[in-house]
């Protein structure tokens, strides 16, 4: 760039220059300019023709000492040059620049025929689609979904619930304590004391949720989750009760199913009893326990038990979890296991 040579304007004073010198240099100058295919090798031409020590700026220090017809002249020259050179810059800076551009965008550009990444599809965890299975044939069948907290008192956990301080069942629940009054609840059952408390009857709920007992082994957890259900009305029985649980299995698990039920004892419930299944290899299988509202609690709950009756039962999803899909142990519900939680995506 530096060994461009521009005649009769670098080396000739300035009143011996004719408008043809001008017109003469400034096309050279243009040529020069449109010929430049990099904006840093126009960058360096600029500098030569319009900075400090370039023949116009050697020129323009001349005007000085022209007389007035001179000045007029010779202006008139130089400001149409340097315009001329000027415009012709910023035109093929601008140029250059769009080249750049379009260049960088091709070179950037995506191949939207190209396969796409492979995105790993997500899905819910057993527990919840056990957990929605079986709210769906309980809100069918008229159920509403009550919740609670899962930090509850010894009221609502175990009092309300016709187990008082020296019960012997307190044992059978293993509970994590905070202090003498509050608790980790040890089932949902405290939902249906809140639920009672608070509504009028008839009642048809169901109530899951996430409960807590110190047990851990192959088949407990010391967080577990239960599903258990009330109904309140004039007319409920034992045998609506039947009704309601043979109905609830034989969808859940999408067959006829044989069931039993064995009497039990629950604090809450008289009469109780404990449901079984038999299993396609002939065994009997426990899954939920049920029975008649004791008419203690209902009293505790401000609901008359001389004219309303209820019914009551729980159960474990775990246990329905694994019962559905096969799964011999509960933990693998809490490993994270990504190859095991896979095949329910």
């Amino acid at each position: 760039m530096n060994t461009i040579t521009i005649p009769n304007l670098a080396s000739e004073q300035l009143t011996k220059l004719t408008e043809q010198d001008f017109t003469q240099f400034g096309e050279r100058v243009l040529e020069l300019i449109a010929n430049t295919h990099d904006e840093k090798s126009l960058s360096e031409l600029r500098a030569l023709l319009q900075g400090k020590k370039s023949p116009i700026s050697a020129l323009s220090k001349q005007m000085g000492s022209l007389d007035a017809d001179g000045k007029k002249r010779y202006g008139a020259y130089l400001h149409e040059l340097r315009t001329r050179i000027g415009s012709a810059f910023d035109e093929q800076n601008d140029k250059l620049a769009k080249l750049a551009l379009h260049a960088k965008l091709a070179s950037e550009q995506i191949d939207i025929s190209l396969p796409a990444r492979h995105i790993t599809q997500g899905g819910l965890h057993p527990i919840t689609l056990t957990t929605e299975r079986m709210k769906q044939f309980f809100v069918q069948a008229g159920f509403s979904v009550a919740t609670g907290p899962e930090v509850e008192s010894d009221y609502y956990n175990f009092e309300a619930l016709n187990i008082p301080s020296h019960h012997p069942a307190r044992a059978m629940h293993d509970t994590f304590y905070f202090d003498a009054h509050y608790l980790l609840r040890t089932h949902t059952s405290s939902v249906q004391i809140r639920t009672m408390e608070n509504s009028e009857p008839p009642l048809r709920i169901i109530c899951p949720g996430r409960v807590y007992r110190c047990d851990s082994d192959q088949t407990h957890s010391p967080m577990f989750h239960q599903m258990e259900g009330l109904m309140i009305s004039k007319s409920s029985s034992f045998a609506e009760l039947k009704g309601v649980i043979h109905e609830f299995l034989n969808a859940f698990f999408g067959k006829e199913l044989t069931v039993r039920f064995r009497p039990s004892f629950f604090p809450f419930t008289e009469p109780s009893a404990e449901v079984d299944i038999l299993s396609d290899t002939g065994k009997w299988l426990e899954v939920l326990g049920c029975g008649m509202v004791h008419p203690q609690v209902l009293r505790n709950c401000g609901i008359d038990p001389e004219q309303y009756t209820g019914f009551a039962f729980g159960l474990g999803i775990e246990r329905f979890a694994m019962l559905y899909y096969g799964i011999d142990d509960l933990r693998v519900f809490f490993q994270n296991d990504v190859r095991f939680l896979k095949q329910f995506a």
